[in-house]
């Protein structure tokens, strides 16, 4: 859940807006605003209020293609009064709504392209990661581009994909700030390297993908394609559209039931919710586990990573082996985070769902009900 504190005011920003040949268009990404968290998150949908966003670019021109859903917001600390706010955003484009244009090598050929998530025969989708700004608390929007992409090159094609889920690409961001970068984790999805079905191999695949970590100097959010570096084993050196290395610690092993994203049996972590918790002085991940075919997974994960300086050495990747937080036999689970309280402390902290207490409220979607609520508080123990 996106979401940032105006002055007084907590707003969030939930929804998708965008092209979609598959699932239609959508003009659902709205916000709520409310003076505590129970009351904000207890909005009636008629309430929401739709801001101002850039409108689809044609095919072939530079612009915004495909829907988009706000993952984060990071606010600006240069700007007093709260209202400049860089939102990072995950994209879904398809060969229909981004073609292939081989003089920009942007875009996807729609050949040998695997399924999707429907029960109808319909293309999978492609996510990308991007940022958009606002300089009035949100009411009105400004696409800046790109912070990370996978290029066709990368895409995972039939005879191989079968999981119906994504034919590729990154997506799925958590952004939080740690000096003067702002680290992304998200999932990838892509074939470490070129995609050959002659050559191709399930454990390249599956070395190269589950939860990953790049960054991108908060100076260069207003202008960011180009600039964001991925880590790559050794530091922060693989280029924004380059091949980088997942953290170690959140792959599943294959003797423990992991495997590549393209698979129909799963077994990766996806979906990463990043918070620093300032009871426990710690960064903490949740996330969720793919099962199967179409995201099916009943588990949701918690991981920590006690470093704060993530740019410092290799301190972005030290976190823990993920362990079950939630689990709902018979329930898809998607989309964790944890969320403020309706407390004084909260209130007064200013917290969200990047910066946290000793207890906070666990939010979760059943994909299978079509439902993201809360049922838990989570309470930290050190």
């Amino acid at each position: 859940m996106a979401e940032a504190w105006i002055g007084d005011t907590l707003r969030i920003f939930p929804g998708k807006y965008g092209e979609d040949p598959v699932w239609g268009y959508a003009k659902d990404l709205k916000f709520a605003s409310g003076s505590n968290a129970d009351e904000v998150f207890s909005t009636p949908a008629e309430k929401y209020v739709s801001p101002v966003l850039p409108l689809n670019a044609p095919i072939g021109k530079p612009g915004l293609h495909g829907a988009i859903w706000f993952e984060t917001v990071y606010q600006s600390k240069n700007d007093p009064t709260g209202k400049t706010l860089f939102a990072i955003y995950h994209n879904e484009n398809y060969p229909e709504t981004l073609p292939y244009n081989p003089s920009t090598k942007e875009g996807y050929v729609d050949k040998d392209w695997p399924l999707g998530l429907t029960d109808r025969i319909t293309p999978a989708a492609i996510p990308r990661i991007g940022v958009m700004k606002s300089t009035n608390g949100g009411w009105i929007w400004e696409n800046k581009g790109l912070f990370l992409e996978d290029k066709q090159p990368r895409m995972i094609l039939k005879k191989h994909n079968i999981s119906k889920t994504f034919a590729g690409g990154v997506g799925d961001p958590s952004a939080v700030s740690a000096g003067e970068y702002l680290y992304l984790f998200y999932g990838e999805y892509g074939y470490p390297g070129i995609y050959d079905p002659a050559t191709y191999t399930t454990e390249m695949e599956h070395s190269g993908q589950c939860i990953s970590v790049a960054r991108i100097k908060i100076a260069d959010l207003g202008n960011p394609q180009g600039k964001a570096k991925r880590w790559d084993g050794k530091g922060f050196n693989a280029p924004w559209d380059g091949i980088g290395k997942p953290i170690a610690s959140l792959q599943i092993p294959k003797e423990k039931g992991g495997g590549p994203s393209s698979s129909k049996s799963g077994g990766f972590h996806w979906g990463p919710s990043v918070s620093w918790n300032t009871y426990l002085n710690s960064w903490v991940m949740l996330m969720g586990h793919v099962e199967g075919q179409s995201w099916v997974g009943d588990k949701l994960y918690i991981s920590f990573n006690f470093n704060k300086d993530l740019g410092l050495n290799d301190h972005s990747q030290k976190w823990t082996n993920p362990q079950v937080l939630v689990q709902k036999p018979g329930h898809v689970l998607w989309y964790p985070s944890l969320q403020p309280l309706n407390t004084a402390e909260d209130i007064t902290a200013k917290n969200t769902s990047l910066k946290l207490g000793k207890k906070a409220r666990l939010f979760f979607k059943y994909s299978n009900l079509g439902k993201y609520f809360s049922e838990y508080i989570i309470e930290f123990e050190k």
